[in-house]
């Protein structure tokens, strides 16, 4: 890989450090509120390694070198400067990749997926692990050169995806000939067998067998079998017939024993029954393997509503597996903000008389809305590769549609900022109305997207062989064809199965939409606090619903640092969809939206809104987009559903060479946040804050005690 090219890898320098303040929410706790805290933000940081051995191969005995470095010279990094010999740049360059490194738990961006490299020599990396025993243990424990944390002469392993395109993806461990199609159809039958895959990674042997790895704290299935029943080896048949898959238990075994230690003890300071019995599923889950256990699991962490301290723990998301159906560890400890949750709770109430505002018909629409949980939380625990900034989970379908479902907005990661920091393409007039309403934009489009747009929409399905969920001898019009739909999810198919790898984005798009769409509603603004309900984008409300169109339009430009030229290829989801709704704005005509500039490189880029008709053509072509994007989901059109998002997300030669080469240069850095830890005492907790800074970032982790292989400690 020439320079130039590798140049766009480097580790930020300087990273965006923020710190997640908490204290005086953890402080209104009562002491057993404190201990379940404790214990399940204990388990969410001991799946550390989890995460680590999900995204790349050198990432564990990375964090192991950085670690050792830290607990050799704590806090005294210009003493290990001196006894390694090398010079304050290349450690200043150290510790900014090291800050990195953790705030994504792995040397892949949380957000876009893409490998990111020291800029410091691999020289440097050399002495420092020579001048500490144990960081030098960590790299020849996990025999990974140095060189592995650098560039590659296979620029397709810079971003992870498909490994038989080239990408690195260690959910596929050990398999560089595991094929798309492979993947495909052993997540078929699975499907039939029942065996859910979030918890699992997949190895394709040398003589063209499987293994499927899954995480249980037991090397052997329980004694009353798996979720899949008894067999262990099962016979493949199709493409694959004469080969076999044989489940393998024990993956990540000694982190999820640990794990499943601490949340016993947390259930032991449960505040009802409830959540009892919610952290003895996880237990038995994260024991055993199953993932029925961990759906039941859920099914009660919805159960339990408005809870002080609000916890979710396990393998969630599935963003970062090319096939969309392997899910990442991931642990949240929170608390409650009871005075902006008296806000969301009021958007809640108001949602049964907004979906019908959304541009199709109750035959596309749930039968009745669930009201969920909605609440906004300060986080004091958040592992895993990267923070966000609202959450709908449980992602399971039947759980939604039977039970109900979540939404959390994340207070301390939505206000978190950098002092200072540059805010490219807004243009001058706009930049001070921008600055005052950009976080309040924010938050109305996180509450709408997470509750109205993942929450919205109705899955037409041949339920069991000849029943139906709709009525299938006189079917929904679409109001996309006007005509009866054809398409529904057959017997066994779920909206992941059936639009597989581009589901992740295409949903985020659809929530996104609903976002813009019903931003528009003054009503919304107003539950929010912001204006009195007038429609009227000149006063309050209207500056607001004019930062989060502006904010939409600014995330779609900056959105191309995120996909691949050499791959062609979309590293982040959210970013793929924000750039579609840009194509949508810039397509509306009218001179509704459009990209202002005079110099030739684009050096002068802005976005130029007319405020005045966001009301009438830009929510016109937002809605229209949605319809598409709603209808083809809910009747698994996936043919149609492709079409539209591949045309709608397709980056054209001018993106490719004019826009992105100037997005890149004046990127911003994405947030790091330096979160606190808690330590028990003679049956207290108590809590610790650091600095938002580099060496603050390192000694939170060195703190947590995320002990190598083989060293006990809980």
């Amino acid at each position: 890989m020439d320079d130039h090219s590798l140049s766009q890898y480097y580790a930020d320098a300087p990273p965006t450090i923020v710190s997640l303040p908490i204290k005086s929410h953890f402080e209104d706790l009562t002491d057993e509120q404190k201990l379940y805290a404790h214990h399940v933000s204990r388990a969410a940081f001991l799946g550390t390694r989890i995460v680590l051995r999900q995204v790349s191969p050198e990432s564990e005995a990375l964090f192991d070198l950085i670690m050792a470095l830290q607990q050799a010279y704590p806090g005294k990094w210009s003493d290990l400067q001196k006894d390694a010999g090398i010079s304050e740049q290349a450690l200043k360059e150290f510790l900014e990749y090291a800050t990195q490194f953790l705030g994504n738990l792995g040397n892949y961006k949380g957000f876009g997926d893409s490998k990111f490299i020291p800029r410091c020599s691999s020289a440097t990396i050399e002495a420092l692990a020579s001048a500490v025993p144990k960081a030098r243990e960590a790299l020849e424990r996990f025999k990974i050169p140095v060189a592995a944390f650098y560039g590659t002469d296979q620029p397709a392993k810079m971003h992870l995806g498909f490994p038989d395109q080239g990408h690195l993806s260690t959910y596929y461990p050990d398999s560089p000939d595991i094929t798309q199609n492979e993947i495909d159809q052993i997540s078929a039958f699975m499907a039939d067998k029942k065996l859910l895959p979030e918890n699992t990674r997949l190895k394709k042997t040398e003589d063209g067998n499987f293994q499927l790895f899954i995480a249980s704290g037991l090397s052997r299935p329980p004694p009353e079998g798996s979720d899949a029943g008894p067999e262990t080896v099962f016979d493949l048949s199709g493409k694959l017939n004469g080969k076999q898959l044989r489940l393998v238990f024990g993956d990540h075994i000694e982190e999820l024993a640990k794990i499943a230690l601490h949340i016993k003890k947390a259930g032991l300071n449960a505040a009802n029954d409830t959540q009892k019995r919610m952290m003895d599923e996880y237990a038995k889950s994260f024991g055993s393997g199953s993932l029925n256990a961990f759906k039941e699991s859920q099914k009660l962490w919805v159960k339990d509503i408005g809870p002080m301290v609000e916890t979710n723990i396990g393998f969630i998301e599935t963003y970062r597996d090319p096939a969309n159906v392997r899910a990442e560890w991931e642990g949240l400890v929170a608390m409650v903000n009871k005075e902006r949750t008296q806000a969301f709770q009021k958007l809640v109430n108001a949602a049964p008389s907004m979906i019908p505002k959304l541009p199709w018909g109750e035959d596309f629409e749930k039968d009745k809305f669930s009201a969920p949980d909605f609440t906004s939380l300060e986080v004091l625990t958040f592992n895993g590769s990267g923070i966000p900034a609202g959450i709908n989970i449980p992602n399971y379908d039947d759980i939604r549609q039977a039970v109900g479902f979540k939404n959390v907005s994340l207070g301390n990661v939505l206000s978190a900022k950098a002092p200072n920091e540059p805010i490219p393409f807004i243009r001058p007039e706009d930049l001070e109305l921008y600055q005052v309403n950009r976080d309040r934009a924010f938050e109305v489009q996180v509450g709408i997207h997470e509750l109205l747009g993942h929450g919205t929409g109705k899955l037409l399905q041949e339920t069991s062989p000849g029943k139906f969920n709709f009525d299938a001898s006189k079917p929904p019009i679409s109001p996309v064809t006007n005509k009866p739909i054809t398409t529904y999810y057959k017997p066994g198919q779920t909206w992941s199965s059936v639009f597989g790898g581009l589901s992740a984005s295409y949903e985020e798009c659809r929530a996104e939409c609903v976002a813009m769409a019903l931003s528009c509603d003054f009503d919304i603004l107003k539950i929010f606090g912001f204006g009195d309900g007038k429609v009227d984008v000149n006063n309050e409300a209207g500056d607001v619903l004019y930062a989060g169109y502006l904010s939409m339009a600014r995330a779609g430009i900056a959105a191309v640092e995120f996909w691949d030229p050499k791959s062609r290829k979309w590293g982040q989801a959210h970013m793929q969809a924000r750039f579609s709704i840009l194509k949508t704005f810039l397509e509306a005509g009218e001179g509704f939206t459009v990209l202002d500039y005079t110099d030739n490189d684009l050096s002068d880029l802005t976005v130029k809104m007319d405020k005045e008709k966001i009301l009438t053509v830009g929510r016109k072509a937002v809605e229209a987009y949605l319809k598409k994007l709603h209808v083809y989901k809910c009747t698994a059109d996936y043919e149609m559903g492709k079409k539209l998002y591949d045309e709608m997300t397709n980056v054209d030669e001018w993106w490719a060479s004019k826009v992105r080469p100037e997005v890149l240069r004046r990127k911003t850095p994405r947030k790091v946040f330096v979160q606190a830890n808690t330590y028990e005492k003679d049956g207290k907790v108590e809590l610790k804050e650091y600095e938002p800074t580099c060496e603050g970032m390192i000694q939170s982790w060195s703190e947590r005690g995320i002990y190598p292989q083989g060293v006990v400690g809980v």
